[in-house]
């Protein structure tokens, strides 16, 4: 039904805490314990021993407080004051109201950016199987998301390795610089076995050596790759010409996938040397000679 002349205000209606009367004429008004303003006296309908009182004559507002124009007692009683709202107040949306057009369109480009986050501020999020918003701090948010390069590892050979001639031998890289989830064996396997699945990047270095007093040198340097024990990449430095050359190194990479639970990569190596008499036949550690590592990608 249309109204006739401007249409009522809807006002947040609120109804006072009880108050207990002595010898004074001033009250401080409370609503759930917490003091309330009200806008004006006239905003208020105060029941005073059964008698609605007038607003600014009888009464007045100041603040939270309501002052009678005279002393009350302990025989009075204040019936009820109940706040009929603010002007122009819309009062509080009842829940589940409040519809994206009702709510201006740079509520969230207005607000002031922020260019970095703690640990434990909040982001907002939509939880689908509970059709609800949640809020979730930084550090679950990026926790859930998984976004790290982890696992991930990189070690190195301490010392020099002697391998036999034309051998496919496991490198005994055993230095770790580093392994995030200690996924790395660097004392008994020398195998790496990651504990989160997905794809990873590995990287080998080799360098061979063939020692002798007169060696011919070394033709090739192969690295072997293995997954679950069966090879998955092969990389090969080749010297046609070997006759001067006592080292040959090789470097590579590759992507391998694991499970995260069983799934284990291994390091082989071999060395070709051109006279097969020659003694020492070596894998070179240090610092940089003979190396791998790998870390997870990320997507």
């Amino acid at each position: 039904m249309a109204y006739i002349g401007e249409q009522p205000v809807v006002g947040n209606f609120v109804k006072l805490d009880a108050i207990v009367t002595s010898a004074t004429a001033t009250y401080n008004l409370l609503n759930g314990g917490t003091a309330y303003f009200p806008q004006t006296a006239n905003n208020c309908i105060v029941s005073l021993n059964g008698v609605i009182q007038s607003p600014t004559s009888a009464y007045t507002i100041s603040g939270s407080t309501i002052v009678f124009d005279s002393a009350l007692t302990s025989l009075d009683t204040i019936d009820f004051i109940l706040v009929l709202g603010d002007v122009l107040a819309i009062g509080t949306p009842s829940d589940g109201t409040v519809s994206f057009a009702k709510v201006t369109s740079n509520l969230i480009t207005g607000a002031t950016a922020e260019t970095s986050i703690a640990g434990g501020d909040s982001v907002l999020i939509y939880d689908d199987s509970a059709s609800a918003l949640r809020k979730m701090t930084r550090t679950n948010f990026v926790a859930g998301l998984s976004a790290t390069n982890t696992p991930a590892f990189e070690a190195r050979l301490s010392a020099n390795q002697t391998v036999n001639h034309f051998t496919n031998t496991k490198i005994q890289v055993n230095t770790e610089v580093y392994d995030s989830d200690n996924c790395y064996d660097n004392a008994t396997n020398y195998r790496f076995t990651p504990t989160t699945a997905g794809k990873y990047f590995f990287y080998f270095s080799l360098h061979g050596f063939t020692g002798g007093s007169d060696p011919d040198g070394t033709r090739f340097v192969l690295i072997n790759a293995t997954k679950n024990g069966s090879t998955v990449a092969q990389f090969l430095s080749f010297d046609s010409d070997a006759n001067e050359m006592r080292t040959n190194h090789v470097f590579a990479t590759t992507v391998i996938e694991l499970n995260g639970t069983s799934d284990y990569v291994e390091f082989f190596g071999m060395v070709y040397a051109e006279d097969t008499n020659n003694a020492g036949v070596v894998i070179l550690g240090g610092s940089e000679y003979t190396k791998w590592g790998a870390f997870r990608l990320i997507g």
